[in-house]
């Protein structure tokens, strides 16, 4: 019988505790996993942030959290459980009369729960708060037990930033001790890539350039920037979602086979995907901005007209670009990725279009009817894998249409997926980074970036160039259209 590793007893130290991130992901997710009975048999949770609030305020604003939030029913006894050991410090970052509050907690949290001095430190806080947080907590750490610090993205605005953090960092860590986290690495569907791809004989044979005639990977959003223009304003689509999911989602997709499933294993084929990416030219990426329009029925502004945004923004809500990956495996197999705001409908997925076949018979009966065999991975909403097929219709005569053969994960395994921020924390306090993204991965994304970032300083793209509910800018149609390709339609 196989059994779930339990982790090792810690104390778990979350800055930025009364954030939204807090509040809705990572609280919610703690409770599943005491539901579930996968927490260390000790442990506490320390919250720290600015807000003025006693240890009560801070359990019942949680407790009403995860009511709201969590995947899983309420259970006054599992909440209890998880609440024995929750505490609140306030405390501005950097200030060192609440360092010292902070410092005096875990003691009596070492003491009172038996957290043997190992630390999980979550940094969900602003990245200008980065540097008075990681070098406090590197100054005090524990000259006993283990030290493990998750740090949220954005991970740095450019390379140069991002080799900044990454040395501060390694100032007061061991590479091994740093989880950068990027949550849709710990999406379920995600996972099964590496399952589909490496657990299956009949795929990875004609995983290649020879079969593949090329790869869409999307990343819709109907939502707009929900109030955030503090921090989108000067991310964009770029550094929001390609520099870190639309890229870790690529890497996955056409990585080698790893020699094992530990994290230097699969880190490193990711990254040799990294470094075999060359730089797209201007006509190769396309940026748009949602103009105003209606998303499911409902009449939403324009990008230059929600609070906090410039009225003559030039930043890019909408990015598509033509890839390749220069390797045996993938030369000349072009992978399109878009991903977008205000778009019709939210849809993430890793589309796999396999050539046609070189001589069908029955060509002319078919027409528009066959399309060529595509293996279609939903990462949300709706979770699964969907193959497109060829088939007769039934009747005289050969008439051939395409059908699909679909795997979904509810209907397959009668359970709620868990939720990504479950799976990384309970990663991260086993000591297992595979899901989260190394140094060598982050800077290979940004170089990238960058070199894409530095085109559209010369770029004056009319903006806003498509309306709230379509697909995206004509340029992008135009894009692939080119290859005598398309998108997929959400």
């Amino acid at each position: 019988m196989q059994l779930a590793r339990r982790p090792e007893s810690c104390a778990i130290v979350i800055f930025g505790a009364t954030g939204d991130l807090t509040r809705r992901k990572l609280i919610p997710a703690l409770y599943s996993l005491a539901y579930r009975n996968l927490l260390p048999h000790h442990f506490a949770i320390l919250g720290v942030a600015h807000t003025a609030q006693t240890s009560a305020t801070f359990v019942a604003t949680m407790k009403k959290a995860v009511k709201q939030h969590a995947r899983d029913p309420f259970r006054q006894d599992v909440w209890d459980l998880l609440s024995e050991g929750m505490r609140y410090v306030e405390t501005e970052f950097g200030n060192e009369d609440g360092n010292d509050r902070v410092a005096e907690a875990l003691e009596e949290v070492d003491a009172e729960h038996g957290t043997a001095g190992n630390r999980l430190y979550y940094l969900a806080v602003p990245p200008k708060t980065f540097t008075d947080s990681v070098t406090e907590i590197g100054e005090r750490r524990h000259r006993e037990g283990w030290v493990r610090l998750i740090v949220e993205k954005p991970f740095g605005h450019d390379l140069a930033s991002a080799c900044a953090l990454n040395d501060l960092l390694h100032h007061w860590f061991r590479e091994d001790e740093i989880f950068r986290i990027d949550h849709y690495l710990g999406k379920e569907t995600v996972q099964n890539m590496l399952a589909l791809r490496f657990a299956n004989g009949i795929f990875e044979p004609v995983w290649n350039r020879q079969f593949i005639d090329h790869v869409q990977i999307t990343v819709a959003e109907a939502m707009g920037i929900e109030g955030r223009a503090g921090f989108y304003e000067p991310a964009g689509a770029i550094r929001d979602v390609f520099q870190n999911h639309l890229l870790q989602l690529l890497a996955l997709t056409a990585m080698e086979p790893p020699i094992d499933f530990t994290a230097d294993a699969v880190r490193t084929e990711k990254v040799k995907v990294l470094k075999s990416m060359h730089t797209p030219g201007p006509k190769s990426v396309v940026r748009g901005q949602y103009g105003a329009g209606f998303v499911e029925g409902l009449e939403v502004p324009s990008y230059r007209e929600e609070d906090g945004v410039s009225p003559d923004s030039l930043t890019e809500t909408y990015i598509a670009a033509k890839l390749y990956v220069d390797n045996w495996r993938w030369a000349d197999t072009p992978f399109y990725v878009r991903a977008g705001k205000r778009l019709g409908r939210r849809e993430t997925t890793i589309a796999i279009q396999f050539k046609q076949a070189p001589h069908p018979p029955f060509e002319a009966i078919a027409g528009d009817d066959l399309r060529p065999n595509v293996l279609l991975i939903q990462v949300q909403p709706d979770e699964g894998v969907s193959l497109a097929i060829g088939a007769k219709v039934p009747g005289a005569g050969m008439t051939i249409r395409t059908v699909h053969m679909d795997f979904l994960y509810g209907g397959s395994f009668r359970t709620q997926l868990p939720e990504a921020y479950e799976r990384l924390i309970l990663d991260c306090l086993l000591g297992d980074a595979a899901l989260f993204t190394s140094e060598d991965e982050v800077e290979e994304q940004w170089k990238l970036v960058d070199s894409i970032v530095g085109g559209w300083a010369r770029d004056r793209t009319n903006f806003p160039n498509y309306a709230s509910g379509s697909p995206g800018p004509k340029a992008a149609d135009d894009l692939i259209r080119r290859d005598a390709r398309s998108w997929r339609r959400h």
